[in-house]
């Protein structure tokens, strides 16, 4: 007697052979993940509306080979432990592409997980130099990397600042300390040494102690390595206590909320970011539609998300594959039109042109570009 088949398994087959044939499913789910909450949630919104606004208008646009896109949110809360739970969760979830993570101490951890398990990572945000030089195939970034920011900040504070009392501070995590110590090391080289380089707590809210020893050292200058939540505090509490020292930080610190908290205190700091891509005129259009939706184009990971999205989606329409071995290859092989640049990535995954800037905030949240 013919042997029958079952209907499952006659689904299993039917579904194998369209594999086979290169025809893909008809949603691909990417994990968008970041800090949902948390102090530095403002950040993980950034990438959300970046890469959420990609996965619209290509979805919009008739979405890719067939595909509708998903955009699915994880929050991580810039903890590491709770990135692990993330990618972990991710990984069960049966999903292989991820926008994310944003904190380089919560990216680090994941990436490691998204590696071994075949999940192709883009991190919009992270800029720790640790992240891709491990080596890994699926690991990129849409952002430069600390040491170029480093070393453009500390580039700027040897020509134009000239300090004569400089201190370096970090809030002991892996981005803030890993930035504060290139600046310190490259601005020794060039013959500036700082008379301090200390670690403040994150969460900490009384920065009495710090502000007296900068002041006890004559400071006229300082370098914070970290987060908006810290500087905008020491700002406050800085202008309260009399000390008028000039302040530098990286794209952490470029945030609305810095105003919020530090308020008048903030003008004039200096802050290094990527380029204000939605300035560009062939982002018009898309800025209006970022406005059209009440969301702030502005913010230094937005464009970075999208850009994320674009050269996956792209490299996904090129090669036919969703396969993420296959677009990694593809990834490093062409050179990509996005919104904030023509882009190419070199052997670890990382830009190979620069996209920091030095800016001159301002207490009404606007930021001015330097030379």
């Amino acid at each position: 007697m013919k042997p029958t088949i079952g209907l499952c398994c006659k689904t299993w087959l039917a579904a194998a052979l369209l594999t086979s044939l290169g025809v893909q499913a008809d949603t691909l789910r990417i994990g968008v993940a970041g800090p949902v909450t948390g102090p530095v949630a403002q950040y993980g919104d950034m990438q959300k509306i970046g890469a959420m606004m990609a996965i619209d208008r290509i979805n919009a646009a008739g979405g890719v080979n067939g595909m509708t896109l998903e955009g699915v949110i994880y929050d991580d809360a810039c903890d590491p432990k709770q990135a692990v739970a993330v990618a972990n969760r991710i990984v069960n979830d049966d999903i292989r592409h991820v926008i994310g993570h944003l904190c380089s101490s919560s990216t680090e951890p994941a990436s490691d997980i998204y590696e071994e398990e075949g999940v192709m990572m883009i991190t919009a945000a992270s800029t720790s130099p640790g992240i891709t030089e491990k080596g890994y195939e699926l690991i990129f970034r849409t952002i430069g990397l600390d040491s170029l920011q480093g070393s453009l900040a500390a580039a700027y504070i040897r020509d134009h600042v000239q300090p004569q009392r400089l201190a370096v501070i970090h809030d002991k995590q892996q981005y803030g300390e890993g930035l504060a110590t290139t600046v310190r090391d490259l601005l020794a080289q060039a013959g500036t040494e700082a008379v301090m380089f200390e670690g403040v707590t994150p969460g900490d809210k009384d920065f009495s102690a710090l502000i007296a020893k900068l002041k006890r050292n004559n400071v006229d200058f300082v370098y914070y390595g970290g987060y908006h939540p810290e500087l905008g505090l020491i700002l406050r509490q800085s202008r309260e206590k009399g000390f008028d020292a000039a302040f530098m930080g990286p794209e952490g610190v470029v945030n609305s909320d810095l105003a919020a908290i530090a308020g008048d205190a903030m003008e004039g700091v200096l802050a290094t970011a990527p380029k204000s891509f939605d300035q560009s005129p062939d982002n018009a259009a898309l800025v209006d539609a970022f406005k059209a939706r009440d969301e702030d184009p502005s913010g230094p990971f937005v464009f970075p998300a999208y850009t994320a999205i674009q050269v996956m989606t792209q490299a996904i329409e090129a090669t036919g594959e969703t396969d993420p071995y296959a677009l990694a290859s593809y990834l490093r092989s062409t050179r990509f039109e996005t919104t904030i640049g023509e882009i190419g990535f070199d052997a670890k995954g990382d830009l190979t042109e620069p996209t920091f800037q030095v800016y001159r905030l301002h207490a009404d949240g606007s930021k001015t570009a330097l030379d």
